[in-house]
């Protein structure tokens, strides 16, 4: 399949109706034209000048290589250009007015069809096309309007319908234009060119060129050209690109960094572990210009109604001009009536209800590291009930540490013992306690006569004296004093996982382990109840105390513990019986359970397996934009029932005019360009970020 850009499409309705005439070609059954994002898709072997020819029927071209950087400043140029035209249209509209009266009838004629041809000569050139062929669209009902206006000597009205069609082109135009730069803006960030080192050799590439293993300068305000790791330097990187992060990240050699991201300051040396095609920037680019493209049950139950929809409008219109002249005549007055009626018939309005917004819906949440891979994905998350979220990793940031800490002797003893013993060790639990240890820059000893005892924990011998680390098993004596039972059991009760530290007479410590909760977690889950959602439950193997713990930290609706992944997918399906249910986990682990869910959300942060699993993948590694996400597909969803609402309603009311014999060619025509204006205007309101102006204030 070959891949073009296209310029001139300004009607989603023409858009469609192009494509199935593409798709009737040799070998043009799976062509797709892209109206949101102007792309065209065809097999390499469908005869492309005859897919140019379909093109030229409505204005719209391909793009060739050699012009695609002038890409923008064309659609720009003939933006204006309509402008213009619709400017001189009028300024001949209002000389006809004045002077009608005062020329002859022919003169003041001649000047209203001037400027009516100004403005619309590309529609009436369009529709005399179609209708020759029987095609019949927008461009159709136009110019059957205007030849109809025009024989019956109505030249005003004729005229000012051909200059308000004009205006809504343009807006509609506009409108679109304005969609697609937003999504534009979002894909700029790709970098475009690499400083290859060799040796010291410093060389400029394409991105293009860049293989795994090359080593690129990123100087201070340049992009990392690919994903890699950072083997000199240290610096602070911006990471919106991929997180929707502002605030930037601390680099230093051995970590990995982003294409996309921003050098803040300083030299990087970068090895580069992707080439740029498969790094996590160039993934997520090419989701969101697929997602924009895919069509929501909404869209397609629009894009089915709109194919019979202007056939019934002109069937409508010719009973209007024939059945009620028979029995009461004034065949003049009805005919006006009647063409009114088709003007109607436009689709427009109705097809670019739903389009806007959900470009508008995916690119807000792509700004924000929220990647939805489509619109039926933005439009599910808006009809989310319940929302299912795996513990460790999700809730909780997956890495032990310790909350409590009980001394039976002097802290910084303990705190040595403990240090001393599980320095050299890689067991997560040292880990935790290694981390409370640094908090308190205590110097630690070599530990001599170091053994592991199964079952129990590590033993170890200080200056001179034998410790026990590890878990209630290794206390040496029998009797455990009152105190210190009470405390293991209060330990057990709250769920932690318990380190003892004892040496052959008594116990000196005890550390109460845990997976730390994230601190976001029970403000997510608040501001998720907040948005509507009904439910918000865990699903966990982790044991049941742990599990509740947890639960009632972060506010959560249910908890289900103790559960193998087989036992999550079952009870995914439960949940799913009693509403729309979202989950939530880490992409891999989870990947079961996220398959079964109505929409499956990763925690990602650029990695493979999240981007690849999920129906969302949240670029963080929080949870903290899911809430706004989910707002913002809600308010996608309200806003395309507002605009289908509008777009049929002003229709209604203009077709009930007809009944009293009110229905005139220019409110057909404001009614069609009314309903454009609003639904355009309003579906862009999505873009608008309220907490950031308000910030800005």
């Amino acid at each position: 399949m070959a891949e073009y850009r296209l310029k001139g499409l300004s009607c989603a309705n023409c858009a469609r109706e192009m494509e199935e005439e593409i798709q009737k070609l040799d070998h043009g059954d799976n062509a797709k034209i892209m109206f949101n994002s102007s792309k065209l898709v065809v097999s390499d072997e469908v005869a492309l000048h005859k897919v140019e020819k379909i093109l030229a029927s409505d204005g719209a071209s391909i793009v060739r290589e050699s012009s695609d950087s002038t890409h923008d400043d064309h659609d720009h140029g003939s933006g204006r250009k309509l402008l213009y035209f619709i400017g001189l249209s009028a300024v001949l509209f209002a000389l006809a007015i004045a002077l009608e009266n005062m020329i002859p009838t022919v003169a003041a004629a001649g000047i209203y069809v001037a400027a009516a041809a100004i403005s619309g000569y590309k529609t009436f050139i369009k529709g005399l096309k179609n209708l020759v062929a029987f095609k019949f669209n927008i461009d159709t009902l136009m110019t059957i309007a205007l030849i109809g206006a025009f024989g019956i000597g109505e030249w005003k009205e004729g005229t000012l319908v051909a200059i308000l069609f004009g205006i809504n082109e343009y807006l509609e135009g506009l409108g679109m234009e304005k969609a697609r730069k937003s999504m534009e803006t979002l894909l700029k960030v790709a970098p475009k060119e690499a400083i290859l080192l060799s040796g010291k050799e410093e060389r400029v590439i394409p991105i293009a060129d860049l293989q795994a293993g090359d080593v690129v300068l990123v100087k201070s305000g340049e992009k990392i050209p690919s994903d890699g790791v950072v083997s000199e330097g240290r610096s602070s990187v911006n990471e919106a690109a991929i997180t929707g992060e502002a605030m930037p990240v601390e680099k230093t050699p051995g970590e990995t960094v982003y294409g996309g991201s921003i050098n803040n300051e300083g030299v990087l040396k970068v090895t580069i572990t992707k080439p740029y095609e498969d790094s996590s920037l160039a993934k997520i680019l090419h989701l969101v210009e697929e997602a924009q493209e895919t069509k929501t049950p909404t869209e397609q139950f629009i894009n089915k109604f709109a194919k019979y929809y202007t056939p019934l409008i002109m069937v409508i219109a010719l009973i209007v001009m024939i059945v009620p002249p028979l029995f009461v005549g004034d065949w003049g007055s009805y005919f006006y009536q009647g063409l009114a009626v088709l003007i109607v018939g436009c689709p427009c309005a109705l097809i670019i209800s739903s389009p806007i917004a959900i470009i508008s819906g995916i690119t807000r949440n792509a700004r924000n590291g929220i990647l939805i891979k489509g619109g039926v994905f933005l439009e599910q998350l808006g009809h989310v009930d319940a929302v299912a979220f795996d513990k460790t990793g999700t809730l909780t940031k997956g890495e032990p540490h310790v909350e409590e800490m009980i001394a039976y002797t002097n802290i910084k003893e303990l705190l040595r013992i403990a240090g001393s013993i599980e320095k050299s060790s890689s067991h997560p639990l040292a880990k935790a306690i290694m981390e409370k240890v640094e908090q308190q820059s205590i110097p630690l000893e070599e530990p001599t006569d170091l053994k592991t005892i199964a079952g129990q924990g590590v033993e170890a011998n200080i200056s001179g004296q034998t410790y026990r680390l590890g878990n209630e098993a290794s206390i040496p004596f029998d009797e455990i004093p009152p105190q210190i039972q009470s405390d293991l059991e209060q330990l057990k009760d709250d769920g932690y996982t318990i380190v003892v530290v004892s040496d052959h007479e008594q116990v000196l410590g005890l550390f109460g382990i845990a997976d730390e909760i994230r601190p976001e977690s029970k403000e997510v889950v608040a501001e998720l109840y907040d948005a509507g959602v009904k439910n918000a439950v865990m699903l966990t193997g982790d044991h049941d105390k742990t599990a509740k713990k947890v639960a009632s930290a972060v506010g959560l609706s249910h908890y289900y513990a103790n559960l193998l992944p087989h036992m999550k997918v079952e009870k995914m399906k439960e949940l799913i019986k009693k509403g729309k249910t979202a989950m939530v986990g880490d992409g891999i682990n989870d990947a079961p359970a996220l398959a079964v869910a109505d929409l499956g959300i990763a925690m990602g942060k650029g990695t493979d397996s999240a981007i690849e699993t999920a129906d969302i993948v949240l670029m963080q590694d929080h949870l903290g934009k899911l809430p706004g996400a989910i707002k913002i597909a809600k308010r996608v969803n309200t806003i395309i029932k507002i605009n289908i609402s509008l777009a049929l309603g002003l229709k209604i009311i203009a077709l009930l005019l007809t009944i009293p014999g009110l229905l005139t060619l220019w409110i057909a025509i404001l009614s069609d360009m009314g309903a454009t204006i609003l639904v355009t205007l309003i579906s862009l309101t999505v873009l608008i970020d309220k907490n950031k102006a308000g910030t800005q204030k």
